[in-house]
């Protein structure tokens, strides 16, 4: 018997399921083992050792594979197929080193479809770990944990509130941000068409727009103003038209390719909106379930017999028309080689979307959008017809132009069809016209367009930038975009990446500071050399050598730098944005308030930035770094005034907007104050809605029992009922200023009756089932979202899974990483499991003692201390 380990419950469950009981299939759970989180992990100085830990939550993992190679010789390390799953399986041979002893055997299989062909073929052929693989991964590992570990405390120091620096993220972030900034920087041009509805001799219409005026081709901008486009109405209008020619011309369409990594997230982010994280979540499962390939991969081939499988299928649901004479073959030249495996498809080209019923939204719409490129990609072309008719005046002073394009045979466009981030203009169907006719003028109308800025970043059009630049790699694309999201430095609005004001600081800093390290080319260029690594053609130390050399040196000439300095130099490079010039022509800088004070760049200790007045204390002025002087400024916008002529104004404050009745005096040192509540804009906020805010606690009235007053308010954790001691959280904000007593004794009873303290009996969302080492997992409601309940571990649910599709294979890695980020916590849970466990692992314990033993051990001494264990010096070098 053998011992198969591959990352998850999942793709365990589906192995076991085709290797039958010659072998036991285990999970690792993912990585076992890490750099710590600490300094001198990986350490310079000597040849840049890397210091491993086993994780907290995987140590159980690794106790199960061992107990499982005492009875059995061979270890099969079975993970993915890329850089990350050769690791794995590497990490896993040096962590369980002490259990392959002589005679065990160690062998590393892989395959790209979890199909019993092919994991029975894998198993035919195993082979050693892939050292040059590995050794890129050692390399990418420990340049990440350098840049962290080392960039990130100089942004604490020197720009209070940022949280981190990334090799990769940083770059991907100052692509937002700049694009943020040339959308602020951009102003539109007004220019203008005109638009003609013509008619045939035999009443058809057809629309045409201006091409040629006064003898001259049309430029986009040659009709600036709406007085330009009447005369040229007025030159279309006064002439007779018609038909000086016709031209069709047929045009054909090919299919697109099958699908690679980021080719997948940029359609799946189109058609359905997901982000890179929630795609390669569903693609995952429905790998680890053998209904596609291995979803992480720079390649677009597909293997022979997969095409043929193709054009089977499509012959078979379309007919024999829609099957080219020769097979489609594709080729890209992938960045890595390592990483081009197989396109993504299908493993089944005849299990169509229906008939595989699969359970989870996600799920079903992916496959139905990989099953349909994959088949589409072996169709025939769509045959078309575009057809352009010039039509225009004797003199030659005005021609218009129409196109239009009739689809002759629909070919793979009867299957699949790509989104577009940028819609194309096609013309559609024109009727019968024929050269030398005359052209009736229906309307003759101008219209008037503006030029638009750059469009902001989706995620789809984010890694197809990132791509472009040969930044990141088909592994990392999801977790670089959740990084910068979850650090705060962008929000997604609309499925729009937007960058926030700690962001742009993070980048101002990092491209004066640290110029080279976020350029795209030096980072690109960083990348082949990984890849090279991977290839076997590069040392992965001399790598690593280079780049510390330089990037150690940029680190220690910022030692000095204070924060004061960093700011101005900041505030200088966002210059244009921050103060852009006044309609007026006068100073940017100089405070509106007070006339005589600069404005400069201020960081609050929360992180946040805005801009604030030189002549504080005594001039309060402050506003967003973003939006300009009309965003909204303390003393600089007043709202109105309350019943007794107090100015109510709109602040910035270092915990964010809030609002303020009248000013600081003697007799009030602390003015009444209200933070604006989450998701209210400070820029559409009324006189009405902040003296409601400086209101409250709102008084509901007395209570029906013992007449002592019921409030309503909004407090450090959001909207509350208040009755003496007891406050009863209420789920809606705008609640808090129209609640009646009905109302607020319901929520005070709902409170009471949870008990003190006590967390209120809530019915479970959904059941998945229990866990391996024991205890039901259930979907719960919570008042922060729904989450995943096991035993004493709660693990939220990402916001991107609906809590009614989740899985148990789901949400068991969710338990796995909130147990792996508070070990500590699962002491609790993991007592119920440990009884069965332990049984268990007493039985070749009690066979042990039923032998004759040759020398009984000494007996331990119960309370005695452990010895510290001996470190074993951790290997740099996959073996």
């Amino acid at each position: 018997m053998a011992v198969v380990v591959v990352e998850s419950p999942a793709k365990a469950k589906t192995i076991n399921k085709y290797l039958g009981s010659d072998y036991t299939v285990l999970a690792s759970y993912g990585h076992v083992r890490d750099l710590p989180a600490k300094n001198g992990s990986v350490d310079p100085e000597h040849d840049f050792a890397m210091t491993w830990e086993v994780a907290a939550d995987s140590k159980k993992h690794i106790r199960a594979i061992t107990e499982a190679l005492k009875t059995d010789d061979t270890l099969i390390l079975a993970t993915d197929p890329d850089r990350e799953g050769e690791a794995i399986s590497w990490h896993l041979q040096q962590a369980l080193a002490p259990a392959l002893k002589k005679g065990k055997k160690v062998a590393r299989v892989t395959f790209n479809a979890i199909t019993k062909d092919a994991v029975t073929k894998a198993m035919q052929h195993p082979r050693e770990i892939d050292t040059p693989l590995v050794e890129a991964y050692l390399a990418r590992r420990a340049l990440d944990y350098l840049v962290g570990f080392t960039l990130s405390p100089v942004l604490w120091r020197k720009l209070p509130g940022s949280r981190s620096a990334g090799r990769v993220q940083s770059v991907c972030l100052r692509l937002i941000v700049e694009r943020e900034m040339e959308i602020e920087a951009f102003r539109a041009r007004e220019y203008w068409t005109v638009i003609a509805t013509l008619t045939t001799p035999r009443g058809q219409e057809f629309q045409a727009r201006l091409t040629v005026l006064g003898g001259k081709k049309l430029d986009k901008f040659d009709i600036p103003t709406s007085e330009a486009a009447e005369l040229a109405v007025q030159a279309v209008t006064s002439r007779t038209l018609t038909v000086q020619s016709v031209e069709a011309k047929p045009a054909t369409r090919n299919p697109y390719p099958p699908f690679m990594t980021s080719t997948l997230q940029q359609e799946a982010s189109r058609k359905f909106g997901m982000g890179a994280k929630q795609c390669m979540n569903a693609a995952q499962r429905l790998y680890e379930a053998g209904h596609i390939t291995y979803m992480r991969t720079d390649g677009i081939d597909m293997a022979p017999e997969a095409v043929m499988a193709a054009r089977d299928a499509i012959k078979d649901r379309f007919g024999a028309a829609y099957v080219p004479d020769a097979p489609r073959m594709y080729k890209n030249k992938a960045k890595n080689a390592q990483e081009a495996h197989e396109c993504i498809r299908p493993t089944d080209m005849m299990a169509a979307p229906e008939k595989l019923r699969l359970s989870e939204k996600d799920q079903t719409n992916l496959y139905d959008l990989i099953w349909k490129r994959t088949i589409a990609s072996q169709m025939a072309a769509a045959r078309l017809e575009r057809t352009t008719v010039d039509v225009g005046s004797a003199d030659g002073q005005v021609v218009l132009r129409a196109t239009g394009q009739v689809v002759q045979f629909d070919g793979f466009l009867k299957v699949y069809d790509e989104g577009r981030d940028d819609e194309d203009e096609e013309g559609g169907r024109l009727p019968q016209i024929v050269a030398g006719e005359a052209a009736d003028k229906r309307s003759v109308a101008p219209e008037q367009h503006f030029t638009q800025p750059p469009p902001r970043y989706t995620e789809a059009t984010l890694v197809k930038r990132m791509e472009e630049l040969g930044i990141g790699r088909p592994s990392t694309y999801a977790s670089v975009l959740s990084t910068i999201q979850d650090r705060e430095y962008v929000r997604k609005d609309k499925n729009r990446l937007i960058p926030e004001d700690k962001g742009r600081l993070v980048t101002a800093f990092l491209t004066n500071y640290f110029r080279k390290y976020v350029e795209y080319d030096f980072t690109a260029d960083l990348e082949t050399e990984l890849d090279d690594v991977s290839a076997g053609s590069r040392g992965y130390k001399d790598v690593l050598e280079r780049f510390w050399r330089d990037f150690s040196a940029a680190v220690a000439e910022t030692a000095d730098l204070r924060i004061g300095e960093v700011l101005e130099k900041i505030d200088e490079f966002l210059a244009p944005h921050l103060y852009p010039l006044r309609t007026d022509g006068s100073d940017p800088r100089i405070c509106p308030t007070c006339g005589t004070g600069r404005l400069h760049l201020k960081t609050a200790r929360s992180g946040s930035a805005f801009i604030g007045c030189k002549n504080y204390p005594e001039c309060r002025y402050t506003r967003p770094i973003t939006g300009g002087e009309d965003a909204g400024s303390a003393d600089g916008r007043i709202l109105g005034t309350d019943e007794n002529g107090l100015p109510i104004s709109l602040r910035a404050g270092r915990f964010g907007p809030y609002v303020q009745r009248g000013e600081a005096t003697e007799d009030q040192p602390k003015p009444d104050r209200a933070s604006l509540p989450k998701g209210w804009a400070a820029d559409s906020l009324t006189l009405e809605r902040a003296l409601d805010l400086l209101a409250l606690p709102r008084l509901i009235g007395p209570h029906p029992e013992d007449a002592a007053p019921v409030e309503a308010g909004i407090g450090r954790y959001g909207p509350y009922i208040k009755h003496k001691s007891t406050y009863a959280n209420i789920p809606d904000v705008e609640e808090v200023f129209s609640i009646g007593m009905n109302r607020a004794m319901e929520v005070l009873a709902q409170k009471a009756s949870r008990g003190r303290g006590a967390a209120a009996p809530a019915e479970p969302i959904k059941a998945l089932g229990d866990h391996p080492e024991g205890g039901a997992i259930t979907v719960m409601p919570g008042r922060y979202g729904p989450y995943i309940k096991w035993e004493k571990i709660n693990a939220t649910l990402p916001k991107e899974i609906a809590p009614e599709d989740v899985n148990l294979d789901q949400a068991l890695e969710l338990i796995a990483e909130k147990v792996a980020k508070s070990p500590g916590r699962k002491k609790a849970a993991r007592k119920k499991a440990a009884k069965p466990a332990a049984a268990k692992a007493e039985t070749p314990t009690s066979k042990a003692a039923a032998k004759p033993a040759a020398k009984k051990a000494p007996a331990k001494k119960p309370a005695a201390k452990k010895p510290a264990a001996k470190k074993t010096p951790a290997k740099t070098a996959p073996t």
